[in-house]
């Protein structure tokens, strides 16, 4: 298959405030050939009529009939994403959290790793801004990770990048879980299998 360019996939729910902000981030930051997949479970606050403003060649958008999970999304549009014969396939949430500009990096790395994680507990400040809860509920996750799997990769995190050369869909798709936790039990199935993760 010939590769074509890169691949943003960018699940959505209820996030109308967000979505141009996001756009413009990437449009600002990434220099390169792209096309951008948004994924919308059902949304209800308007996001799906700005969604439908932006659909193009390089928009598209998966209109899902109900709230499948956030792993269900990402399953989806990384399937998408090998069926068109995308070269990478970097995903990051909509809310802000993840930058666009580290996207230029993670392209880099992919020329040496076959899956590259982002990782919120490499600094200090990386949770800054959020509540304690969340803050919470994702430092509680990486430690039971670390201890349960010996390894130091944040491996809960949705913002990472695919190199669709190396990693096959199957491997991929054995992660049943459709929420949360997918992240870290496919970055688990992938570690076992032996690819590299960086």
């Amino acid at each position: 298959i010939h590769k074509k360019k890169y691949l943003i996939l960018i699940p959505t729910y209820n996030e109308r405030k967000n979505i141009k902000f996001i756009v413009n981030k990437i449009k600002k930051n990434l220099k390169f050939k792209y096309d951008i997949l948004f994924i919308d479970d059902n949304s209800n606050d308007g996001t799906k009529k700005i969604l439908q403003k932006l659909k193009s060649k390089t928009f598209k958008i998966i209109n899902r009939k109900k709230k499948l999970g956030i792993g269900s999304a990402h399953k989806e549009g990384i399937k998408y994403g090998y069926k068109k014969g995308y070269k990478l396939i970097i995903s990051l949430d909509c809310d802000g959290t993840h930058d666009p500009k580290h996207i230029n990096k993670m392209i880099k790395l992919s020329l040496k790793y076959d899956l590259i994680l982002t990782n919120r507990f490499a600094l200090k400040n990386s949770l800054s801004g959020w509540d304690f809860h969340r803050k919470f509920i994702t430092t509680f996750r990486h430690m039971l990770v670390r201890l349960l799997f010996n390894t130091n990769l944040d491996s809960s995190g949705a913002f990472r990048c695919y190199n669709t050369n190396n990693i096959k869909l199957k491997n991929i798709l054995k992660a049943k879980h459709d929420g949360y936790f997918f992240f870290t039990e496919s970055t688990i199935i992938l570690k076992n299998f032996g690819y590299l993760i960086g």
